[in-house]
């Protein structure tokens, strides 16, 4: 039997449910009512938690169909994925019980979304950083108590990001609140950072001692598990052998592409090419400087062609990562979209430390090559995620603006089309190399596709996934080792590509649609002002139902 309820009703309240379960991602939505809170992992939270979602997916199967207006007949089945996609996750692939770096990751947001953003005095924020703290032994002991047979290269990365945030809460959090000034209070933030380092030294210790000698387990999630956290999740329903096949045709185009471009800088030798551009790289302590001359330049070439609206009002700031943060190279940091009060965006870059010694600072520059350099400066400002957090700020739907109901496959997959979107409007036209470096990220992100395949739904080894980086995508091999590694933990990495594919499609079917009509700044606003929804509602939305997403 239908009820009346209306669907925008049903959003509210699952979203505030989301919200209070999931208290980093309200914190990063832009809702600080649970920000004293840690996420609560024990067995029976858990049990809860699925049968609320349960319980959700009943009441939405409930709502009268004919009570639908057109739009929300395509927002129905997103939630009802959403919803689904979480069970699945709880009950099916289980990374709870399986993957140490879950509990890692979520405590390394929570602590950092408290820090980065001044969206409340710092004082207020320290408090909320305390209580945080003093949850953080009960959360540790739900991590022992659920991750029992894990894969050792889980244990690992696992490992590598509890050394993080055990740095962070010893010697990076002070530096955090330096200016405040409650005595009583950074007393009780001391005790506390005292008592969380003490339980993360014994949980790293039992990883290490106990847990990873015992750790046998295999990362695959198998061929169904991927294919259904790719429909659920992202809302892709192609086989894993289709995707295959377009990674396989998508890659030897574009090595094709970048041997081409590498033959217009007289070397017959892409990777020797490649090694030479990498050479033109910022000089230490200018990486900031020459970020932010980019931005001035890509927003200039964005209103000149016409590319996109630009909305004003935020603010990004490019800034030197924080010293709690120097482990992450480059990030944009934007605050929720349901922020109510200005705060500024960040992006955030690692220039070298001086007390590195000479080769390493060497090393480091060269990975922030000018080629490069551009390519992420589009991807994370403009015309890519920055931008894109601007439009989504405006939208009035909570289901179209939430970061809970925004696949990866657009939001990243925007921000990887905005790469080649912007060198095929005829940015960096004159200097080939910022060509190269665009494309050398598209062949990192389409060996992803397929290293993600063949780990979880084959047979392939880390090491021959480190192989098919270094000699496909020409990485160096310990980046290539690690693109590898990502992989074994993060089997929908492939979404990059996917999703710019997939954007790619919908821009041509629009153009042929549209003939003589289309236009570039007329598409990507309606696209950007549908909000964070999967591709195939973007589809529905612009084309139609019917037709393929990918050719």
């Amino acid at each position: 039997m239908y009820s009346s309820e209306p669907l925008h009703h049903f959003v509210d309240h699952y979203l505030a449910f989301l919200h209070e379960s999931q208290p980093t991602d309200a914190t990063l939505d832009g809702v600080h009512a649970y920000d004293d809170l840690l996420e609560d992992f024990s067995r029976a939270a858990i049990e809860t938690h699925a049968r609320t979602l349960g319980g959700f997916s009943r009441r939405l199967d409930q709502i009268a169909p004919d009570s639908l207006t057109a739009t929300e007949r395509i927002e129905h089945p997103i939630v009802a994925a959403n919803i689904r996609a979480r069970l699945y996750e709880l009950e099916e692939v289980r990374g709870w019980e399986r993957n140490p770096l879950i509990y890692g990751h979520t405590l390394a947001s929570t602590l950092v979304g408290q820090t980065l953003f001044d969206y409340a005095p710092a004082t207020e924020r320290a408090r909320r950083v305390l209580s945080k703290l003093r949850q953080l032994p009960r959360f540790l002991q739900s991590a022992r108590e659920n991750v029992k047979d894990p894969p050792g290269i889980y244990v690992k990365v696992g490992l590598e990001t509890f050394r993080g945030v055990l740095k962070f809460v010893e010697a990076d959090l002070p530096r955090a609140f330096a200016d405040v000034d409650d005595l009583h209070l950074l007393g009780d933030l001391a005790d506390a950072s005292t008592e969380a380092a003490d339980a993360m030294h014994g949980y790293i210790a039992y990883l290490e001692q106990d847990l990873a000698p015992r750790a046998r387990a295999s990362f695959r999630l198998g061929r169904q598990r991927l294919e259904d956290k790719l429909r659920l999740e992202e809302g892709i329903g192609l086989s894993a052998e289709r995707l295959l096949a377009i990674a396989g045709r998508e890659l030897a185009a574009t090595q094709e592409e970048f041997r081409r471009v590498a033959g217009r800088l007289n070397s017959g030798d892409p990777i020797e090419a490649w090694r030479r551009a990498k050479q033109q790289h910022p000089e230490v302590g200018h990486l900031v400087r020459d970020a932010q001359d980019q931005l001035a330049e890509l927003v200039q070439f964005i209103e000149r062609h016409d590319i996109v609206s630009i909305p004003g009002g935020e603010q990004v700031v490019v800034a030197p990562t924080p010293d709690f943060y120097r482990w992450s190279t480059a990030s944009m940091w934007t605050p929720g979209p349901f922020e109510t009060r200005p705060t500024p965006a960040y992006y955030y870059l690692t220039d070298v430390d001086p007390a590195w010694p000479p080769e390493r600072q060497k090393e480091h520059l060269r990975d922030f090559n000018y080629p490069t350099l551009w390519s992420i400066s589009i991807h994370e400002v403009y015309p890519g995620h920055f931008l894109h957090y601007q439009h989504l700020r405006r939208n009035e739907s909570k289901l179209r603006k939430s970061i809970m109901f925004s696949p990866a496959s657009f939001v990243e997959g925007w921000a990887h089309y905005c790469e080649q979107m912007m060198m095929e409007a005829g940015f960096g036209r004159e200097d080939p190399t910022i060509r190269l470096g665009q494309l050398a990220e598209a062949l990192i992100r389409l060996v992803r596709v397929i290293v993600a395949i063949r780990l979880h739904a084959e047979d392939m080894s880390v090491e021959q996934g480190m192989r098919l980086f270094r000699d496909e995508a020409f990485m160096e091999e310990p980046s290539a080792r690690r693109e590898a590694e990502r992989g074994t933990f993060d089997a929908t990495y492939l979404v990059y590509s996917i999703g710019k594919l997939m954007l790619l499609k919908l821009r041509a079917d629009c153009r042929a649609r549209e003939g003589n009509a289309f236009s570039l700044r007329s598409f990507h606003d309606r696209l950007l002002g549908h909000g964070g929804l999967p591709i195939w509602a973007h589809r529905q939305m612009m084309v139609g139902p019917g037709g393929d997403a990918l050719d």
